[in-house]
């Protein structure tokens, strides 16, 4: 997916102001794969049940929000915390 890089210049995480950039696709995957194991939860403490057809995350890879039909979703609770990745 192509996103406006003058966008990225002027968005960033609602939570910590850390900029953002678009989700690489093998990152993608592998948060797509625990969303289908249903292991992913928002901020908003709900499990996640669909999966990205793409993300921007925050540079330091702590959190991404969902881009759904062309426009990133930029609210906290919709936010998912990327440490999860990680999580058994």
């Amino acid at each position: 997916m192509t996103f406006d890089k003058a966008l990225l210049d002027i968005i960033c995480c609602p939570v910590t102001y850390a900029p953002l950039e678009l989700m690489p696709d093998s990152s993608l995957k592998r948060l797509n794969a625990r969303i289908s194991e249903h292991k992913i939860k928002s901020c908003g403490d709900q499990t996640v049940t669909q999966p990205l057809q793409a993300a921007l995350m925050t540079r330091d890879g702590r959190m991404a929000y969902p881009i759904r039909e062309g426009i990133p979703v930029l609210l906290e609770d919709q936010g998912i915390p990327l440490a999860q990745l990680d999580a058994d």
